[in-house]
């Protein structure tokens, strides 16, 4: 008895539990407000940053356009907001931790801070690498596969969605280290049965990028490739937990 009120809190009424969890919302959003208003200043120039992939690339006399009278305001403010959300993610992660960390015992506070740590890493690289590899490979296919007499001139706000959607899935694509190691931890799949399950998990990569990316197959398979790479690293994590759980049955 004595030693479990160690590990976990005494429970608190449920509207101290409901209070708590909407200040740390506020202070998510404030946080996430606060990053915006710091951005908003420089929104054109980070447009133009996320936008460089696609204009070095453009032929000469190309550029991007804006089809809309709005989106020369709206396409900078879209992605200012949107950088304002990814600065903050450590933060509003750190939140949701502090709220549920009480009630939790040592061991899974343990194992909760690095895969908290390493998901936030994961989807930056994510994120990091559809900007640096994806895009230009991407925008080099179709900058020069088109009829030579059709002038490439891409929307600005048609662009940001199309960049915004890959980065969105490459971050989410890259956390499934994570979500196989948590899989094969809580003991609702092995190391062995997702070894057999490969082939099968390979093709669900395809069908995934094929759903998540623009409609061509080069998407696709830039997405599904990395995610295949991804899974074998899960696996090895998984491979990691069997001789932790050894170990430890072996020391009892």
């Amino acid at each position: 008895m004595s030693q479990e009120s160690d590990t976990i809190a005494p429970q608190a009424p449920l509207i101290a539990h409901l209070i708590e969890l909407r200040n740390r919302l506020l202070k998510a959003v404030l946080v996430i407000l606060l990053c915006f208003l710091g951005l908003y200043s420089i929104a054109n120039e980070l447009y133009l940053l996320v936008s460089e992939p696609l204009r070095q690339l453009l032929p000469e006399g190309s550029s991007l356009i804006a089809t809309e009278v709005a989106s020369p305001f709206l396409a900078p403010l879209k992605l200012t907001f949107f950088l304002a959300f990814l600065i903050s993610i450590p933060f509003t992660l750190y939140q949701a931790w502090a709220f549920i960390a009480p009630a939790l015992y040592k061991n899974e506070k343990y194992l909760a801070i690095p895969l908290l740590i390493s998901s936030v890493i994961l989807f930056y690289s994510g994120i990091v690498f559809a900007y640096y590899v994806v895009l230009p490979l991407i925008f080099g296919f179709f900058t020069t596969i088109g009829p030579d007499q059709v002038a490439v001139m891409t929307d600005i706000n048609n662009y940001l969605n199309f960049v915004l959607k890959l980065f969105f899935a490459f971050g989410i694509t890259f956390e499934i280290p994570v979500a196989t190691y948590l899989l094969i931890k809580a003991g609702v799949t092995t190391v062995a049965s997702l070894s057999k399950k490969r082939p099968y998990i390979i093709l669900g990569c395809f069908v995934v990028g094929m759903l998540i990316t623009p409609p061509d197959i080069f998407s696709q398979t830039l997405l599904a490739i990395p995610m295949w790479m991804l899974f074998e690293l899960g696996l090895l994590a998984g491979r990691a937990v069997k001789v932790a759980d050894l170990e430890e049955v072996s020391d009892s």
